[in-house]
């Protein structure tokens, strides 16, 4: 009797893991579907607007969302632990990313931006194995490595041999919203992921909105 509980619980938990693992992928697959539009967006607002005021000023109506979401929910407030991860979560997918892809979109196109930011999944798993002491397999790493070859090999034949500055920005990009994700999913195993980024939006808010206003005319 007490084997067949046992084995009945076991079997409730492996259930409800998989369907935490399912639900994770599709919110992932409809993350990507939404990034997937990140590029072409800013390409098209850069060639109207400066490219730093693109970078920063798309936070400040994220934020506003995220800062009403927090108060509908009466989210608690970070603890004092938390601010540091949350800085740079906010450093690295608020800030950096943002403003550092838009200036990577005034001299490369979008496909162009799209095919050498694929190296990103690479630097995300490498920044998720030294902040969050994950540990992906061999085989992922071996398939990863050689995507990010790919992708470097395309670089330098669209460039004739040459990074484009738009390839670097880009990289820079990368680096700093793979730090991001990685301290950012670190921080969502103490708190729902929804209320890390809105934290870290609300936190960068005083820098976007001073340099929104130096560049508003």
């Amino acid at each position: 009797m007490a084997e067949a509980a046992s084995s009945a619980e076991r079997s409730t938990g492996n259930a409800a893991e998989r369907g935490h693992e399912r639900l994770g992928l599709i919110l992932g697959f409809v993350g990507v579907l939404i990034f997937s539009l990140t590029l072409p967006a800013t390409r098209r607002a850069v060639q109207e607007l400066p490219p730093e005021f693109v970078g920063l000023g798309r936070a400040v109506p994220a934020a506003c969302v995220g800062g009403l979401m927090l108060l509908l929910v009466r989210a608690r407030r970070p603890h004092r632990h938390e601010l540091l991860p949350l800085a740079v979560t906010s450093l690295g997918v608020v800030l950096g990313f943002p403003l550092l892809s838009a200036l990577a979109m005034r001299g490369v196109d979008a496909s162009h931006g799209a095919v050498v930011l694929a190296v990103l999944p690479l630097l995300t798993a490498a920044a998720g194995a030294v902040v969050a002491g994950e540990r992906p397999s061999a085989r992922f790493w071996s398939w990863a490595m050689a995507g990010s070859l790919s992708v470097l090999a395309f670089a330098l034949l669209r460039g004739r041999g040459a990074l484009a500055v738009g390839d670097l920005y880009l990289a820079l990009a990368a680096v700093m919203a793979a730090v991001g994700y990685a301290t950012g999913g670190r921080l969502a195993r103490a708190m729902p992921g929804l209320h890390v980024i809105a934290w870290a939006l609300l936190m960068a808010l005083p820098a976007v909105l001073g340099g929104v206003g130096s560049l508003w005319g």
